[in-house]
């Protein structure tokens, strides 16, 4: 307790637990809610692909096709979420509570100024881009009504992302797992209902498996806002009298904007591979979309794992405890690569059995199982990479975060996916490609990371 000028007891705040919890049972408890919260968001994503596949395999490609938007969504949205989280925890860590102030409501002002930009997109560009893929009609159709129902309505995802993002920061992951699982139940009880038509509904087909997803987020935002309100008093969330703060919105990009580059760069690697893919057959672009689908299953444990390990690594670095920075890491890097080998078994082992779930003709069968076995022979390195690129956002390290991204996947990715298809012109080669580059991504991961422990850790 201190003793303020006029002589009176000055309450302290109490220290957060991400400064003296034990480290195992902190990470454990910040990330389990989040890994299983995005493993539901995961799941919710097959389930959504395979009430889609039961209308046609050209239903199951235009939303395959419209994958790299919204990929595009979900970069603004995370490298928001990251630029906002990283700067909480650190400011928490600092006892900077008028930051913390300013950093919760400039983070959800921008939040809703970016699902403005999607709702233009969703108006005016969704079927210009799928001309530019493909000459189909019906493939067409399907995707311009799947992707414009999901960006006129971004402002659902994007205010759950920043509203779970402000939980994540002060360590509140179960309330954040609760929202995301309520959301996701609610969009795998609505598909059925608004795709082929039960309870009095129209049956509107690819639209209808939109609109049970934008459904499902806003639901989950509102969920995730009353979590806010009323258990995170730590962020305190007022927009009376509020004015964008220019310097705040700096510092969130500064993170921010390279997390953002790196996922937008996933949207153009992901658009890119389906123009090779679909140049053989659009069978190939499903198989790639599917794909998509199944690894989320086991990468979004990971991307939970690394949530809860985020606001812990930059927590303690502005308390300045190298100690416990290393221990969270270490651990971290043992429990993704575990979670990865699981998913390596599974996809090598049950690579048919996977694919009938998304009603795959035999050809899609015989093309997808080669195709999933060969590109799970990275997951373990996937694993590592995907931990030590967020310590280096956690750390302020974003821009380091972003040449490994862009060296995976622009530099090396899609020129050998290019070279492959061209040389050997057989699609089977071009998965080859997903391997080559992840091991690139892992000898950059090591250099940099020797780097910053011996400049930014080991020092303080």
């Amino acid at each position: 307790m201190k003793i303020n000028k006029e002589n009176t007891p000055e309450i302290e705040p109490q220290e957060n637990k991400m400064g003296t919890m034990p480290i195992n049972k902190l990470l454990l408890t910040m990330s389990v809610p989040m890994m299983i919260s995005m493993l539901v968001q995961a799941l919710y994503n097959v389930v959504d692909s395979i009430f889609v596949a039961q209308i046609s395999e050209n239903a199951l490609t235009a939303v395959s096709l419209a994958f790299p938007v919204q990929m595009l969504i979900t970069a603004v949205m995370v490298g928001t979420g990251v630029g906002v989280n990283s700067f909480l925890s650190r400011s928490l860590g600092e006892k900077d509570f008028e930051s913390v102030k300013k950093v919760a409501v400039n983070g959800v002002f921008l939040a809703w100024m970016s699902s403005l930009v999607f709702v233009l997109i969703g108006i005016f560009l969704a079927e210009p881009f799928f001309k530019t893929q493909t000459s189909s009609p019906e493939i067409i159709k399907y995707g311009v009504e799947y992707l414009s129902t999901v960006c006129i309505f971004s402002i659902g995802i994007f205010s759950q992302v920043i509203f779970e993002r402000l939980l994540i920061s002060t360590g509140k992951t179960m309330y954040s797992m609760i929202s995301q699982t309520v959301g996701a139940v609610t969009n795998i009880i609505l598909d059925p209902i608004f795709i082929f038509g039960f309870l009095g509904v129209p049956a509107m087909g690819v639209r209808g498996a939109a609109i049970a997803t934008v459904i499902g987020q806003c639901f989950a935002a509102l969920i995730a806002f009353y979590f806010n309100i009323k258990k995170n008093d730590e962020v305190p969330l007022s927009f009376k009298g509020f004015r964008p703060d220019l310097k705040i919105i700096k510092k969130i990009y500064a993170v921010g904007i390279p997390t953002m580059v790196m996922q937008s760069i996933g949207s153009l690697m992901t658009y890119s591979m389906n123009k090779i893919l679909i140049s053989f057959t659009p069978t190939a672009t499903a198989v790639f979309g599917v794909y998509f689908k199944l690894q989320s299953i086991i990468f979004m444990p990971v991307f939970g794992l690394n949530n809860g390990m985020v606001p812990i690594v930059a927590y303690n670095f502005g308390a300045r405890n190298p100690k416990r920075i290393v221990k969270t890491i270490k651990l971290s890097l043992v429990y993704a690569i575990s979670v990865m080998f699981i998913g390596f078994l599974i996809f090598q082992t049950f690579p048919n059995t996977l694919l009938r779930m998304f009603n795959a003709s035999n050809d899609m069968v015989v093309l997808g199982s080669t195709a999933l076995r060969i590109i799970s022979t990275h997951f373990m390195f996937a694993g590592f990479c995907i931990v030590l690129v967020s310590v280096f956002q956690a750390l302020g390290y974003g821009l380091r975060s972003m040449f490994i991204s862009i060296t995976r996947q622009l530099v090396v990715l899609l020129p050998t996916a290019w070279i492959l298809a061209r040389v050997t012109n057989n699609v089977s080669a071009v998965w080859w490609a997903f391997p080559v580059s992840e091991l690139v991504s892992l000898l950059l991961c090591l250099y940099f990371i020797k780097d910053v422990y011996n400049t930014k850790i080991k020092t303080l």
